[in-house]
Formats: C-alpha cells, structure tokens, sequence
C-alpha cells in the first residue's frame, strides 16, 4: 500500500467519514480556513492516482468514495510505526507509551481487557 501525505491523509479522513462525497462536500466539512477547491481537488486525483479513492460520474461532477478501508490503512500505517521505531516489538511501543506519555495503569487494562477478546 503505497503512503499518503499527511495532506492526502486529511483528506481521506473526510472520504472515510462521508463515503460518498464531492470535493464541494469535502470542503463544507472542514474547518475554517477552508482550503481552496483547486487544492482539496489535486489531493483527490492523487488518491484516485494512489488507489485510495474511487469515483462514479455524476452530473458533471464526480463523487468520490474510499477503495480502502480505514480499518486496513491504520493497519498498515500501525505495523509501519512499530517496525520503523520499535524495532517490530509491539511491548517496545506500548512501554515506551507508558513511560513517555503518562498512560496509566487503568489505560494498560483496557489494551489488555482489548487483546484478550481479540484472541477469544
């Protein structure tokens, strides 16, 4: 899967959440200051490019819509953090979490509590 641009990434936020939209329905989302249609626009042929968003002519517009799954782009982009910066050791991210970012030990028990009812 290829990367996105933390630009394309924002873009594809409001494609996750609307699932079908124009560029105009990207841009009512967003917050102020709107960017400019042009450039909401780029972002979304890029994505087409990248494989990321599909289209369907409508009028003589287009509406776009996800061709991948949010669910299998947090995947990747997880799996990528802890192979570049944990050395693909998943107790490496969460120790360096806890140490670095205060999380508690109540936070801990509710990734555990998650892991445990993934394996059942």
């Amino acid at each position: 899967m290829k990367e996105l641009t933390k630009a394309e990434e924002d873009i594809m936020q409001y494609v996750w959440k609307l699932k079908n939209a124009k560029v105009a329905d990207i841009i009512e989302e967003m917050p102020e200051p709107k960017p400019a249609y042009n450039t909401v626009s780029t972002l979304i042929r890029i994505l087409e490019q990248k494989g990321f968003v599909g289209y369907q002519k409508k009028g003589r517009g287009h509406v776009y819509f996800p061709k991948v799954e949010q669910a299998q782009y947090k995947n990747v982009s997880m799996k990528k953090l802890i192979n570049t910066y944990f050395e693909g050791s998943f107790s490496s991210m969460v120790s360096f979490f806890m140490k670095k970012n205060d999380m508690s030990l109540t936070d801990l028990e509710q990734i555990m509590q998650e892991l445990n009812k993934k394996e059942e």
